[in-house]
């Protein structure tokens, strides 16, 4: 690299803007890119218009990339010094929670406030319309009552002209009357009458919508009853018009009716169709319509517009807009796919005179009570955030006071005091720092002696790993594996293969109890006795001490006892002895130990409490091994009893301890079954790959858990 390259790297980084990170050069790569293809279009452009055309659209697309990624890499850049220090992630942190929320909140507020008005509007509006309908139906069924009574009084009838007459809304009236189907009146007269002369198929006895007769719109009832002569149908329309939009709009706003323009169509009705054809029932089919309200390609056109919206009264009184569909009967086939539309222009203000006026003289009381409220929350909310800037000061500074500290404990000052002038959790926090630089020192000091002792617990690890045999001898007629995984550094588990002789070996399994370096301890001085009484024979001792083994044992103490001649009894009653008078009284072992002599292929054998090792034929049979007595070391002068198996060629031996079988997780422990299931399952496997699937099977078992005890395995096989 040149020392001119090296100066501007440099005077980059000083002012922090060379890249770091992927995302910064690969915002880098984009605009080179983008330059490059800038570049080539340009050259290209000059010999070729469509050569440079063909890049421009490549262009434009890395261009917008590498603008966005510019962006992104600015904003993490500025964030990251902007949020450096602690006061300003507070006051960020302070917008977020509580500034943010309240906006949000007042702009769903406010939109559902102008949704609820325009809804408020609108339904002022159709409720008159509907008191327009229900005092239509009234009149017509006064109509049809006085006509069907003089009918079946047989009086001449002036089908209802009386009550057409009077004043009011009943001018507007258009009534038209049918006995028995056949047209009976019609007022205005048939040239000017706006009802059909005949009467649909759909329509009911008590009938009271707004329909749509030809191109106008009308609120029209119609009312069946039965007479002598058959049933009579009284119809009364009323148009909607004009006249009836104002007195809608009265004290409301600017009214306008759309008549037409709008129209219910099926979505997708093809595919609707294809998907009903293929159903089971017509319910199905008709659960999956879906109807669409269609405005068609053009904008909607009002038919009537009446009122004016009015002025404002206040500095919010802001203008109101919402738009409604009403149902809308064909009145030739009863189709309600064409809906007409009325919209609402009005003010604040006039929804809430409408809204309060039952209140009467209260309103203004409610509206004065509101303006309070207001003035008490904002209130309220200065003196949360001038409360929210004083506690973030002092976070801040406590902040600011406990970094210092931290700089001088770094240099190894550990006499710097952080002052405390209040009484809250910030003083605790400080006078905790206080104390803890007072106890570094302690703590290093302890640390030390932590790692001595950790040091220790590794020689004594590797210690103890030289006390397992690591090459054994293999007989011609026997094969023999063995396997230990402490649960901690080191184990209080124990197993060994001892040559006694060219035809004869000695297993041996134990378990101390415990765990840790007093258990690995004890477990040593196992080891060591069995070696020493195995292979160099016991000396001659006194009867009194020799052993509580029996009276085999004690006529050859005189003479001394050869390790070649020592049966597994006569050194468990040994080691019994030996542990009884050199360990702690809670301090004992499990201990099994079992001599195998090649020639007759037998197995002669004593279990000192440990768990009973199994011998598996290839039938399936199990065999355990359980003559024995007692756990060593626990009381004096016990006798251990022999056993004997002779092994058959295929036959396994398998012993254990209880690190493998009582493993627990939610189904119980992983059991002796489990564990000889799978030695049956591979016993055809060598012994080690044996010891490694049986071991992989306990660790699935015990799943993320600790191993909570240790796991040992001695495994034989009969060739």
């Amino acid at each position: 690299m040149s020392s001119r390259t090296l100066r501007a790297r440099l005077w980059l980084e000083q002012n922090g803007l060379y890249p770091r990170g992927k995302l910064s050069f690969f915002t880098l790569y984009v605009l080179a890119l983008d330059l490059l293809l800038l570049l080539i279009e340009k050259i290209g452009g000059t010999f070729r218009n469509s050569f440079g055309s063909s890049l421009t659209g490549w262009v434009i697309v890395f261009t917008l990339l590498g603008l966005g990624l510019l962006t992104a890499v600015a904003v993490r850049r500025v964030s990251s010094k902007l949020l450096w220090r602690l006061r300003n992630r507070l006051v960020v942190t302070y917008i977020l929670v509580g500034v943010l929320p309240l906006v949000l909140l007042a702009t769903l507020g406010g939109l559902a406030f102008y949704l609820f008005s325009g809804q408020f509007a609108t339904y002022i509006v159709t409720s008159k319309l509907d008191l327009h309908l229900r005092s239509l139906r009234a009149n017509n069924l006064v109509i049809a009552y006085k006509v069907a009574g003089d009918i079946d009084s047989g009086r001449a009838t002036d089908f209802g002209r009386t009550e057409q007459n009077k004043p009011g809304e009943l001018r507007e009236l258009r009534i038209a009357e049918w006995l028995e189907g056949k047209l009976l009146f019609a007022e205005p007269p048939t040239a000017e009458r706006v009802a059909t002369p005949f009467l649909p198929q759909y329509l009911s006895d008590d009938f009271n919508q707004v329909v749509r007769d030809g191109d106008r719109l009308f609120l029209r009832s119609a009312i069946t009853l039965p007479t002598k002569q058959g049933k009579l149908t009284v119809v009364s329309s009323k148009p909607l018009d004009r006249s009836l939009l104002l007195e809608l709009a009265t004290n409301l706003g600017e009214v306008g009716l759309y008549a037409s323009g709008l129209t219910i169509r099926q979505l997708d009705q093809d595919a609707t169709s294809a998907r009903s054809a293929s159903k089971s029932s017509e319910k199905s089919a008709q659960q999956d319509t879906k109807y669409v309200l269609d405005t068609g390609p053009h904008p909607l056109t009002p038919t009537y517009v009446v009122g004016t919206v009015p002025p404002p009264t206040r500095i919010f009184d802001r203008p109101v807009s919402f738009l409604t569909s009403i149902a809308v009967f064909n009145w030739a086939d009863g189709s309600t796919s064409q809906p007409a539309a009325i919209s609402v222009q009005t003010r604040f203000s006039a929804l809430y005179d409408q809204l309060f006026a039952a209140l009467g003289e209260f309103a203004p009381a409610i509206e004065v009570f509101l303006l309070v409220a207001t003035i008490v929350f904002a209130v309220i909310l200065a003196i949360a955030l001038f409360m929210g800037s004083r506690l973030s000061r002092s976070i801040t500074g406590a902040v600011a006071e406990l970094y210092l500290a931290t700089t001088h404990i770094n240099r190894g000052d550990f006499s710097h005091r952080i002052p405390v002038t209040s009484n809250d959790q910030l003083a605790a926090l400080a006078n905790s720092f206080n104390s803890m630089t007072e106890s570094i020192q302690n703590l290093i000091r302890e640390q030390k002696e932590k790692q001595r002792l950790e040091n220790e617990i590794t020689i004594a690890q590797e210690v103890q790993a030289q006390l397992f045999p690591r090459h054994i001898t293999q007989l011609p007629s026997l094969e023999v594996h063995g396997f230990c995984r402490p649960a901690r550094s080191v184990s209080g588990d124990y197993y060994d293969f001892l040559s006694v002789g060219p035809q004869r070996l000695l297993l041996a399994v134990g378990d101390v109890s415990g765990k840790g370096i007093s258990a690995a301890l004890l477990m040593a001085t196992i080891h060591s006795a069995v070696r020493a009484y195995s292979v160099e024979g016991v000396p001659a001792l006194r009867q009194v001490q020799a052993v509580g083994g029996g009276p085999a044992l004690l006529s050859r103490v005189d003479s001394g006892i050869e390790g070649a001649e020592v049966c597994p009894g006569t050194l468990l009653s040994l080691l019994n002895h030996q542990l009884y008078h050199s360990t702690p009284q809670e301090k004992y072992a499990t201990l099994f130990l079992a001599m195998y002599e090649a020639e007759e292929r037998r197995l002669t054998y004593s279990n000192a409490g440990h768990l009973p090792p199994l011998v598996l034929s290839e039938s399936g049979a199990v065999k355990r091994l359980e003559y024995g007595g007692t756990v060593v070391g626990l009381f004096d002068n016990i006798p251990y009893d022999e056993g004997s198996v002779q092994l058959r060629p295929g036959e396994i031996f398998l012993a254990y301890s209880d690190g493998i079988t009582e493993p627990e997780n939610d189904y119980g422990e992983f059991g002796e079954q489990r564990l000889i299931d799978l030695v049956q399952e591979n016993r055809y496997l060598p012994l080690e790959r044996i010891a490694e699937i049986v071991t992989a099977a306990v660790d699935d078992w015990i799943g993320g858990a600790e191993q909570p005890d240790d796991v040992t395995l001695v495994l034989a096989r009969a060739r």
